[in-house]
Parts: C-alpha cells; sequence; structure tokens
C-alpha cells in the first residue's frame, strides 16, 4: 500500500531539474508552462528582431547584392528551423528539453556576442562604398566571422525550437480532460507568445537598427536571449522533465529495414511473433481499455481518457500490414529484434508523415511575408500621419492579428465549438490544420488582386518606371497580411498540438519538431518555385515573370494566382490524407 502511494504521488517517466522523480503536487501545471511562454517571448525577439532585417544589414554594410543577400537570410531562417529537427532527436533520445533549452541558449547568445563584435568594429567589416572607392564585399576572415555568429544563431534556435515547446506541453497530464484542455491552451498562447516577441522585434528593435545602428540592434537581441537564462531557470523547481528513452531513429531505422530484410526470407512454418516486450515508459496518453472495469460503465471523463486506438502488446494492427514483417519470423540479426511497440510507433509516425507534407505548401506562401509582400509595400506610400513605417516593420500586420485571434480563439471560438460539437476539443487538431490551409489560398488569392490594383494605380499615374512611392497607402497589403496571419496561427498552434498528442512518447519532441521542419522546407520551397517560375516563363524570349528594373515590369500577380492554385490542389490533397486519418484517442475524435 505504501508502494502504491508514493508511485500514484510521481509523474512516470519524469524526473525534477536534479534527477530526482517529479512528484505530482509538486512539479507540472499551467505556473511551470508560464515560465515557458514568457521565454518564448524573449526568444523570438531575439530570433526575430535581426532576421526580419538582416536582409538590409547583408547588402549595405557587408555589400552583398540584393539576390545574394535575399538567399543568404533564405538560408540562415531556413536552417535554423531545420535545425528544430536536431534539437527534438536530442530532447528524446540523449537529454531532456531542459538541458537542451539551456545549452541551445548559450550557443545562441555566444553567436550574437560575434555578430555584436562585429557590427561595433569597422575593422571586422568591409569598408564603406563612396565614389572614390568601389564596394568590396566581405570575404575572407571577415566573412568567416559573419557566418560563424550567424549560424551559431541558427543553431541556438534550431535547439530551442525542438526543445521547448514540448517542454511546456509536458508539463500537463494528458490523461485528464482538464490537463489535455490546458495543454490546448498553452499551444494557443505559445503561438500567441511567438507573436509577442515579433511585436517588439519588427517595430522596436527594428527601428533602433535603422536609426541608431546595428550593434545596438544585435546588442539588444544578446541582452534579451541572456536574460530568457535566468527566467527560465526561476521555473526549475516547478517543471518536470521526460527522461529520454534513445534514439528515435534507431528504433525508426530497425523496424523498416527488418520488415525489408525479412520479406525477403521465406517464411518459417512458425509464423510466429518474435517479440512481445514493450516499451518500459508508456505514453500518458495511452490507456486502454482494459485499465476499465468490466462490470462497470466507465463515466464520461474516463470515456475521454480512453484511446481510441492502442499499442498492443500481443498482436501488431492492420494498417500498414507491410512493417508487421518486421516482429514475424526469427530476425536476419538479432540487432534487428523488434517488439510489437516500436512497430506501432514507428507506424504512427509514418500516418502523420503525409500531414507534415502537406503544410510545405501553406509555409511557401507565408514565405511571401518576407519576401514580395515586403516589396510590393516599400513601392507604395508608407506614411500614417506624420509616421513613416519602414518596410521591415510591415510584418507587425500578421503579428497583431495572431495577438488578437489567439485569445479569442481560446477563450471564444472553442467553447462554443465544445458546446456545439459536445466534444472535448471542439475543434479537431486537422481541421485546424485545414482552416489554416484554405486561409492561405484566400490569402494568395487577395494578394493577387491587390497587386492588380498597384499596377493599376502605377499605370493610371504614369509611374511604371519610376522608383518613388505609388499614392496608394501600403495599408492595402494588410489585407493579405491578415488571411496569411490568421493562417500562420491555425496552422502551427494546430500542427504543433497534432504532433505532439499524435507522436509516441519516446518522439514527442522528434514529431513536434516536424511543425519547424516544414516551415523551413516552405522557405527553401518558396525559393525553388521562384526560380522555376523564371526558368520557365522566360524562354523563347519571353520575359520571365519575376523580373525587370522594378517590381512594376514584374507579372507578380500572376506568381501569386500559381500560388494560390498550387495551395488549392495542395487542400485536396490534404483532405485525401485528413479524411483516412484516425486519432489515437477518443478525446480528439
Amino acid at each position: 500500500m505504501e508502494m502504491e502511494k508514493q508511485l500514484s504521488s510521481t509523474w512516470e517517466g519524469y524526473v525534477d531539474w536534479r534527477g530526482k522523480p517529479s512528484l505530482r503536487a509538486k512539479h507540472g501545471g499551467m505556473l511551470a508552462a508560464s515560465f515557458v511562454l514568457v521565454v518564448e517571448i524573449f526568444e523570438n525577439l531575439a530570433y526575430l528582431a535581426n532576421a526580419s532585417n538582416l536582409v538590409l544589414y547583408l547588402t549595405e554594410y557587408m555589400h552583398f547584392t540584393p539576390s545574394e543577400s535575399a538567399n543568404a537570410v533564405t538560408n540562415f531562417m531556413g536552417t535554423a528551423f531545420l535545425l528544430a529537427l536536431l534539437g527534438g532527436f536530442l530532447s528524446d533520445a540523449f537529454f531532456t528539453t531542459y538541458q537542451i533549452y539551456l545549452s541551445s541558449a548559450v550557443i545562441q547568445f555566444l553567436g550574437l556576442v560575434i555578430l555584436t563584435v562585429q557590427a561595433q568594429s569597422g575593422s571586422l567589416k568591409p569598408p564603406k562604398c563612396d565614389q572614390n572607392m568601389p564596394c568590396h564585399q566581405v570575404h575572407g576572415a571577415q566573412a568567416a566571422m559573419l557566418f560563424i555568429g550567424l549560424y551559431l544563431v541558427a543553431l541556438g534556435v534550431g535547439g530551442i525550437k525542438g526543445s521547448l515547446p514540448t517542454h511546456g506541453a509536458e508539463q500537463f497530464d494528458g490523461n485528464t480532460p482538464q490537463g489535455r484542455k490546458q495543454r490546448s491552451t498553452f499551444f494557443n498562447y505559445f503561438v500567441f507568445s511567438l507573436a509577442c516577441g515579433a511585436l517588439i522585434a519588427v517595430t522596436f528593435v527594428v527601428w533602433v537598427e535603422d536609426n541608431k545602428g546595428w550593434q545596438w540592434g544585435f546588442g539588444i537581441s544578446t541582452l534579451t536571449i541572456l536574460l530568457s537564462i535566468p527566467i527560465f531557470l526561476g521555473g526549475s523547481r516547478f517543471y518536470k522533465n521526460k527522461i529520454p528513452l534513445g534514439s528515435p531513429l534507431t528504433t525508426i531505422s530497425k523496424v523498416l529495414i527488418a520488415s525489408l530484410l525479412n520479406t525477403c526470407m521465406a517464411r518459417s512454418s512458425s509464423n510466429a511473433i518474435a517479440s512481445m516486450s514493450t516499451s518500459p515508459t508508456p505514453n500518458e496518453d495511452e490507456i486502454t481499455t482494459r485499465n476499465t472495469p468490466k462490470n462497470n460503465t466507465p463515466s464520461t471523463s474516463e470515456n475521454q481518457e480512453l484511446q481510441d486506438t492502442t499499442i498492443s502488446s500481443e498482436s501488431p494492427s492492420q494498417s500498414l500490414k507491410f512493417l508487421n514483417r518486421s516482429v514475424i519470423n526469427k530476425p536476419a540479426f538479432d540487432v534487428l529484434k523488434c517488439s510489437v511497440q516500436q512497430l506501432e510507433e514507428v507506424k504512427i509516425v509514418i500516418k502523420i508523415l503525409p500531414i507534415f507534407a502537406c503544410t510545405i505548401i501553406l509555409n511557401a506562401c507565408l514565405a511571401q511575408l518576407s519576401t514580395f509582400s515586403v516589396q510590393q509595400a516599400a513601392t507604395m506610400d508608407t506614411k500614417l500621419g506624420a509616421l513613416k513605417v519602414p518596410p521591415a516593420s510591415l510584418p507587425v500586420f500578421p503579428v497583431v492579428f495572431i495577438m488578437i485571434i489567439a485569445p479569442l480563439y481560446d477563450h471564444v471560438i472553442i467553447p462554443f465549438a465544445r458546446r456545439a460539437t459536445k466534444s472535448e476539443t471542439g475543434v479537431t487538431h486537422l481541421q485546424r490544420i485545414g482552416v489554416g490551409l484554405v486561409l492561405s489560398i484566400l490569402a494568395m488569392a487577395v494578394a493577387a488582386l491587390v497587386e492588380i490594383k498597384r499596377k493599376r494605380v502605377a499605370t493610371e499615374t504614369g509611374r511604371v518606371g519610376s522608383e518613388g512611392p505609388l499614392p496608394i497607402s501600403f495599408l492595402w497589403i494588410g489585407f493579405q497580411y491578415l488571411f496569411l496571419g490568421s493562417a500562420d496561427l491555425f496552422s502551427l498552434a494546430g500542427l504543433l498540438e497534432f504532433f505532439f498528442t499524435e507522436a509516441p512518447f519516446s518522439m514527442r519532441s522528434l514529431a513536434t519538431s516536424l511543425s519547424w521542419a516544414s516551415l523551413a522546407m516552405g522557405y527553401y520551397l518558396s525559393t525553388v518555385i521562384v526560380s522555376v517560375v523564371n526558368g520557365v516563363t522566360g524562354v523563347s524570349k519571353h520575359k520571365a515573370w519575376l523580373s525587370g528594373s522594378n517590381l512594376n515590369d514584374y507579372h507578380l500577380e500572376r506568381f501569386y494566382w500559381l500560388m494560390c492554385l498550387l495551395s488549392g490542389l495542395n487542400f485536396l490533397h490534404y483532405l485525401f490524407w485528413a479524411r483516412k486519418y484516425k486519432y489515437r484517442s477518443t478525446a480528439t475524435n
């Protein structure tokens, strides 16, 4: 009895920051997660303060060409988000999310120190351009210093993105309806915190960089990420930290290789399951019907805890049956011996990959927030009364929309949806992601219509070849930002929660990191689409859509219509996979 009482008072599979068993009465909950939300404001401020305006720094101070600076920024941002997979992998395999965040924040801090020192010292940058001296692009040791600083920042950002959302979500009890609702609220406010940090970055810090110097902008980012460390440490005594369970990539590789090799081998006459062992730590959401007494009918709240599907210790499921060969017959090598638990975990990962793939086009649309949309607005009247808004601050529109919609969604829309659908979630994760996809389609259509209007004004006023601002307010761009910002909120929060709740317990951080990897691939895909469009439309002496002396010579509206079409086809593709997908928990269903 004493042993049972002790076990029920601890979080199974979790420890505190000292490595001792985590206590239910002391660790986890909204208080612990609130530290994560505050830290995310600081972290995203430090990252976006420079990323949103970096193209200007590389062009004016490092003397990159516009195309080279744009590619450098795209590569930097894409790499940072892609490295979230590394952060997620390490969080699952070898370290706690607590340890990964702290080490990543230190790495980002060191990178920002290098960039700040370089921006401050004239000898560490190429000389300024003037009439007597031609421009020389940064090279040699100066270029090495620049890229070492940038990619240390990217490595740090990747580690933080791969660990921090999971660390916050793990503070809640996924076995109770209240815990699941609080976890959903956390993901909404995590995106809200992202937007708060971005708001300060694209307004105050961008103004400082443009008016006081880049050394001050990098300095603010350095100080911000440094301050985030003691704030994060302040929540140490409240955190519960998941014990790493070994490399998820090893499990995935073993199951895939074993199924392939066993397919090539003759089946034994016994055709028996080779291994029935299960993972030492159960998924906190994986509560099966066998835990319910046979003679009792479970209550509504208990029903919500039951799983739609279980990871059986007796026989593999019939989905993705070709993988079942990994546990049938004697394995070709002992090292490839797989348990049914491992097999079912790999199946779960494979099932969520099509959903991940369907969000890449959406993020290619979101990439337009920092590329063509900014260039559009830069050709328009950016005055608000006596205030002139810098082009790099234009992403403030989607940021503000996210900050307005996130609380509205959590406190108004979701409670209404729960009452209307009589379900715990109100809106399922896949429905939420689908709304984001639809909004991205509308955003591209609106962007095309706004561009048509902008070019019409340029033609009617005879300013097609002029570099000066057109007599049309940049607020027209706000419409496409509204849809893109809303799409970002719905898709990112939906993806984070979907991957976290659906992934196996041992692979949560890696799976959640797919949300950021999708963003990175969206950036890369946007660059590829632009290159392909120019290559295809520029043949046979035709002028490429996205080329010319200025933006008025571009056929940007055609590009936006193309993105609208691709997004529509992608949405149909998404519907196919979303309709086939079966959630693991009845609460989500």
